[in-house]
């Protein structure tokens, strides 16, 4: 048994981050200390003035653990990663951790744009992040093709070296031509940097007029291309609202409390104009002040990225100001200065990013109230079925239930795979998708492959898999009588208690119904619950089948293009496993091994003059 105060008095005055954990040894807070015996003490001390959430989390503190570190910026850091792997429920949290996409500028003697999600160290020059992804894409696609750059990862080209398609149709200078000089291939670099800076008023002119053009010729694709690189660009890098007399980096940062959600939003000012906003989730008690809801945000955002400018404006100051400037200042590798500004220019840029979040939490509430409307409807509907399957009794208290769903495809009964996916409430939950190739049964048996799939589902669960260990509330089966009882089967066997229900199709393949079975006294009878009326659970049901019926197509197809591809390449002289797979590693399809030449077929690795030929005669003779 955990002795709370004899451990108390064995903390050491040093600086260090301590870690509160429940009874059940999750752990619910952690904190850095200047003085872990001061720090840690004062949360058994007496409760009166504790803040609510304090008092809180200390009626929920059963034990604790501490680390200690060499110094205060040592603790910091070390929080920052514990906060992150632990995601403790009395902190202040970044909801959404996923990596925002950048648009790099490699650091090469000929460099490269190109869309990522990780920065690194590495001398390139990275501008984001951006929260729209399909504007990235569209953007490295249209500066590439505007200015003409490298694409290609190669560094050194042999002087037989053909260039690419790109080359031809122009839409690069062929560097491995060797007819490009470095500092004319510099200058275009130098206009993609231009336009990623906000100076974009050239290029958009440019597509404004090929567009008017295009649509003059009655060219309607091109023009609608031009229309979608004009509509990215802009998303990119916003107009300009505000302009500073000085040229200045600065990042604005306000937090904003809605009526159900907790937000933080960054202003970037960049070359003294205000050029967009990002706004970031956060989970945190609601009665977080402003400053330990900016002190958590900075400390978990910044450090994932090192890019950021030497001044970043705040409403609200953190306590621990001297230790995070310290902290960001050696992320950076130059000085960063946390600051609220009282008069001038970078005042007014404050007030302006502050009325803007006003105006903007008033349509965050809007759609928060919205979604939560829509989330519990769903959630009423699918408890309604629940209920009429005899699964759960009483009145429903507003939870999300999990739901799994699976779906089997194949080819005639050829590469069978089955694919489940994962929706809590309205959320589709990727990361818990997952996908299985089907071992033990062959010819066209869904009903068995659907035996073994949730067999090893299940068998997951008692082999200790993380991974499967979540247990759905509901199970959705993309088909009807025959599937529910081969799911019912697995359930059942496996000792678990999960409703299961098929989702029946119409003549026009559209989901029409949902089935279940019930055991009476007469025995087995099968249900159904029609779905015209139920507008919400309708197009909710609709998604998951369409969804998984993709996710399971996708699986089914990979898999059968790499049999084909394998199975063509079987049949040519000379043309070995070893081969066959360097041939399709080099050239990445079988269609690209056809229309190759004979003599890049022999530049291919492990492959020699006569098998180039063999393969060639094998394609085109």
């Amino acid at each position: 048994m955990f002795n709370i105060q004899e451990n108390l008095k064995n903390l050491p005055d040093c600086p260090g981050v301590y870690m509160h954990k429940d009874r059940l040894g999750n752990i619910i807070y952690v904190g850095k200390a200047v003085s872990l015996k001061n720090r840690v003490r004062q949360y058994f001390q007496s409760k009166k003035n504790m803040p609510p959430k304090v008092r809180s989390m200390v009626e929920n503190i059963a034990e604790f653990e501490y680390i200690t570190a060499g110094s205060e910026m040592e603790a910091l850091i070390l929080e920052c990663n514990l906060i992150k792997k632990h995601r403790p429920k009395y902190n202040v949290l970044l909801r959404d951790d996923k990596t925002y996409p950048y648009i790099k500028i490699t650091n090469e003697d000929y460099p490269r744009v190109i869309k990522t999600r990780q920065v690194k160290k590495d001398g390139g020059k990275y501008y984001g992040p951006y929260s729209d992804a399909g504007a990235v894409n569209k953007i490295v696609d249209l500066l590439n093709s505007s200015f003409a750059l490298k694409r290609c990862t190669a560094s050194e080209f042999p002087h037989d070296f053909r260039p690419c398609l790109n080359y031809h149709i122009n839409q690069c200078r062929g560097i491995c031509s060797g007819d490009v000089s470095r500092e004319e291939y510099l200058e275009a670099i130098d206009g993609a940097r231009e336009f990623l800076n906000g100076k974009n008023k050239k290029i958009i002119a440019r597509l404004e007029e090929k567009m008017l053009e295009a649509s003059e010729a009655l060219e309607f694709e091109n023009a609608a291309v031009c229309r979608d690189y004009i509509e990215a660009a802009k998303a990119l890098t916003a107009t300009q609202r505000v302009v500073m007399h000085q040229s200045k980096d600065i990042d604005i940062v306000i937090p904003a409390k809605g009526s159900e959600e907790t937000h933080m939003v960054i202003f970037f000012v960049r070359e003294g104009k205000l050029t967009g906003r990002e706004v970031y989730e956060l989970d945190a008690m609601p009665e977080a002040d402003k400053s330990e809801l900016v002190s958590a945000f900075i400390n978990q955002h910044y450090s994932r990225f090192p890019g950021f400018p030497g001044e970043i404006l705040l409403t609200s100051m953190p306590e621990d100001k001297e230790i995070l400037e310290e902290y960001l200042s050696g992320l950076a590798g130059h000085r960063v200065k946390l600051t609220i500004p009282q008069k001038g220019e970078k005042k007014a840029l404050v007030d302006l990013a502050t009325r803007d979040v006003i105006e903007m939490i008033k349509t965050i509430d809007e759609r928060t109230a919205a979604s939560k409307e829509r989330r519990y409807n769903l959630g009423m509907e699918i408890f309604d079925i629940l209920r009429e399957m005899g699964a759960v009794g009483g009145s429903y208290d507003g939870r999300e239930f999990r739901v799994e769903a699976y779906d089997i495809s194949n080819t005639n009964g050829v590469d069978t795979v089955g694919a489940m996916v994962v929706f809590e409430g309205l959320k589709a939950v990727k990361q818990d998708y997952r996908k299985f190739r089907v071992r033990t049964i062959s010819g066209q048996d869904d009903y068995g492959a659907m035996r073994e799939v949730l067999s090893r589902r299940f068998n997951r669960v008692f082999q200790g898999d993380e991974g499967f260990s979540v247990l759905p509330d509901i199970i959705f089966m993309d088909g009807g009588k025959g599937h529910v009882s081969a799911a019912l089967e697995v359930v059942e066997a496996s000792g678990f208690d999960i409703p299961v229900v098929g989702m029946a199709k119409d003549d026009k393949h559209r989901t029409r119904a949902l089935i279940y079975r019930i055991t009476g006294s007469e025995g087995e009878e099968y249900r159904e619950i029609p779905l015209k009326g139920k507008s919400i659970l309708f197009k909710y049901i609709g998604n998951i089948q369409e969804e998984v019926h993709r996710f399971a197509i996708e699986y089914h197809r990979k898999l059968r293009n790499k049999r084909v591809s394998v199975s063509v390449l079987e049949d040519i002289n000379g043309i070995g496993p070893a081969r066959r797979r360097a041939l399709l590693e080099y050239f990445k399809s079988v269609d690209n091994i056809r229309n190759a030449s004979l003599e890049e077929l022999e530049e291919a690795p492990s492959m020699t003059a006569a098998a180039a030929l063999n393969v060639w005669e094998f394609f085109h003779k």
